[in-house]
């Protein structure tokens, strides 16, 4: 959970701290068993450029709370694309949830190829440019749904190989995985 930096936290001998005070002498620290608005839970702090904190709180070990926030922070960014980033999934007027579950499945597919076609092209083509906070202009997903869509509105030849080239890849991927399936079918029955 991410909490505003103005919430103090006392530990188990009840002493009182703010974040800057506990940040003072080092830039990330890890407390266990600490009481933040009356809940007792493990802490983790860290100072971030430009002043900001990030202040994490949980009942996981106080050490592992920075990897699960990425994990869960990626997860939120593919809900993003998935909403209101690319495709709009909030937007459907399905109610049948065997219908919502496919459709989810194949958006889930488009984002993943998305996310392919983008790091694709910064790998192999052109570098997606940073901006001046660090960050790149563009994730791998814009810059391959970008990509796709104006391939789809204008193709031009090399557009239709690329992607006779990505079903070909795609469709021996399959072949390989259900060779595999058949392999372990038949050692383990």
């Amino acid at each position: 959970m991410r909490v505003p930096k103005n919430h103090l936290i006392t530990m188990r001998n009840d002493d009182v701290f703010s974040i800057e005070e506990l940040l003072a002498a080092k830039e990330e620290r890890y407390f266990q068993e600490c009481m933040v608005d009356g809940v007792w839970c493990n802490v983790m702090l860290k100072r971030l450029p430009k002043g900001e904190f990030l202040y994490l709180i949980g009942n996981l070990p106080a050490k592992s709370l920075g990897k699960h926030y990425r994990k869960r922070w990626s997860i939120e960014v593919l809900f993003q694309n998935f909403k209101n980033r690319g495709f709009d999934l909030e937007s459907t007027h399905l109610k049948c949830n065997r219908k919502l579950s496919k459709l989810l499945v194949f958006v889930s597919i488009a984002v993943a190829i998305c996310a392919k076609v983008g790091e694709f092209y910064h790998q192999k083509v052109q570098k997606i440019k940073y901006k001046k906070h660090g960050y790149k202009a563009n994730s791998f997903f814009r810059k391959g749904l970008d990509l796709i869509r104006r391939g789809l509105k204008n193709p031009q030849e090399s557009f239709v190989q690329f992607w006779q080239n990505c079903i070909n890849l795609f469709i021996r991927w399959v072949e390989i995985q259900l060779s595999y399936n058949q392999f372990f079918t038949k050692i383990f029955g």
